[in-house]
């Protein structure tokens, strides 16, 4: 039920103590599915992009290119996709609260499943770059119509356990690109028809944009966005408009917590985590290819399983405890876990067991942004505020995986005698900031959503 809520107020629930609840319908579930699919596919061509980007940049640079150039221009590859998610984000976000949730979702869906496929045509850097940044744009927009959708689609009792089963069941979609990778090897040069096993993955990557026909056909808009869009014909309670999130001391301050939960989790998974091939490559180096492929496809969807588990144990403590606890626990486990598996791992066995761990802590939080988010921001701006915190912060982000790249480059002319593991390590301290932040964040454990 849609709560009333003056500024700077606390949310207060419309239903009195004997109201009935709102019952469960298969409506809901299919919401829930239709939206969750959308994100996992999201995820399945983000984690093909993972895998494939460093063979990619190889035969695309050539044999002969050394290694740290190589490496610099993956780093580069990463930020670029970062920006565009970044930029995705915002466009589609204040989409979503002025043209609707359904039509934005389909309409990501589309762009980063075509430019995904589009990425295994590219034949120099700069076409692969451009293809990476319109992915990202697709990519960045699906977040926040598909958990504004789930959140108000669903009754307010199980909202926390639907946005959390979406984001945990995105671990679904990365394991999928894990395993497709196994079977169809990005390194390996000649896979199908003269193609490298790269530009194949890719080219699997334009299958989801199949959702489209159940997203158009099956989903309608929610009423509570329906009322918001009719509310913004005054003129007064704007939708879809990024300087009403400032103008608003509550919703500024919403924002800025928002930033500061979403840097520390997205520069840490991107600029750290998400380097985990390269850091399987590190521990194998002089291992044959195939054999650094398996390991970094079995490695990586055991580090998804992990993922999977994180964010639903971050479902379970965060609707016993609050969000608070839970964004707590999860970011003292990315600071250290993170730090252990950058500086332990040294073999391919190493990989099957450490590569959950830090899957379980990495993505924890972010089982944690799909509950909170929506949570923050009224019905007009709910889709523009998720986009806003969840995909501006990579803006930021981006600067994390060259930097990374560039730290490791400086270690190696300093003879430092593990630079990639170290450049990982001091990275690793943004997880720190979620801690930090916090201590300015509402607890919303129990509340409706608010209105304004």
């Amino acid at each position: 039920m849609i709560a009333s809520q003056n500024a700077g107020q606390p949310d207060k629930p419309s239903l009195t103590p004997n109201a009935k609840p709102e019952p469960v319908t298969a409506y809901h579930w299919l919401v829930v599915i239709i939206a969750s699919a959308g994100w996992l596919f999201d995820c399945m061509d983000q984690r093909l992009f993972a895998l494939a980007r460093e063979p990619a940049m190889r035969e695309i640079l050539g044999a002969s290119s050394a290694d740290a150039v190589v490496k610099d221009l993956v780093g580069w590859a990463t930020g670029i996709m970062l920006i565009g998610w970044a930029t995705g984000g915002i466009i589609f976000g204040t989409m979503s609260d002025k043209l609707g949730r359904v039509k934005t979702m389909a309409a990501t869906l589309l762009v980063y499943s075509i430019f995904t496929g589009l990425s295994g045509f590219a034949h120099s850097v700069s076409e692969f770059m451009i293809y990476r940044f319109l992915v990202g744009l697709g990519v960045g927009g699906m977040f926040g119509a598909a958990t504004t959708l789930v959140a108000e689609s669903v009754p307010t009792r199980i909202r926390a356990v639907a946005l959390g089963s979406l984001q945990a069941l995105s671990a679904i979609g990365n394991i999928l690109g894990s395993l497709i990778s196994t079977q169809v090897q990005p390194g390996q040069a000649d896979f199908l028809f003269g193609l490298s096993g790269w530009r194949i993955l890719f080219f699997i990557g334009i299958l989801p944009s199949l959702l489209v026909v159940p997203t158009m056909f099956i989903l309608r808009e929610p009423e509570m966005w329906k009322l918001a869009k009719q509310r913004s014909k005054d003129g007064i309670h704007k939708a879809g408009s990024i300087p009403e999130l400032f103008r608003n001391p509550m919703w500024r301050r919403r924002v800025l917590v928002g930033v500061g939960l979403g840097l520390a989790g997205m520069a840490g998974l991107w600029g750290v985590g998400f380097f985990s091939p390269e850091l399987i490559s590190t521990a194998l180096k002089g291992s044959p290819q195939n054999v650094v492929d398996t390991v970094r496809g079995y490695g990586l969807a055991l580090q998804d399983v992990g993922s999977f588990l994180g964010m639903a144990a971050f479902t379970v403590v965060a609707t016993r405890f609050g969000r608070k606890p839970a964004f707590l626990i999860a970011f003292l486990l990315c600071f250290g876990v993170t730090i252990f598996v950058f500086n332990s791992l040294k073999t391919g066995a190493d990989a099957y067991w450490m590569l959950p761990l830090m899957g379980f802590a990495q993505l924890s939080v972010f089982g944690g942004y799909a509950i909170y988010f929506p949570e923050l921001f009224p019905t007009r701006l709910r889709g523009t505020g998720v986009g806003f915190c969840y995909n501006t912060v990579r803006y930021l982000a981006a600067a994390f995986p060259p930097l990374l790249m560039f730290m490791n480059r400086q270690l190696i002319q300093i003879g430092n005698e593990q630079p990639f593991r170290t450049a990982a390590t001091i990275l690793s301290f943004i997880f720190l900031l979620g801690i930090v932040t916090l201590i300015w964040a509402p607890e919303t454990k129990g509340k409706p959503l608010p209105e304004d």
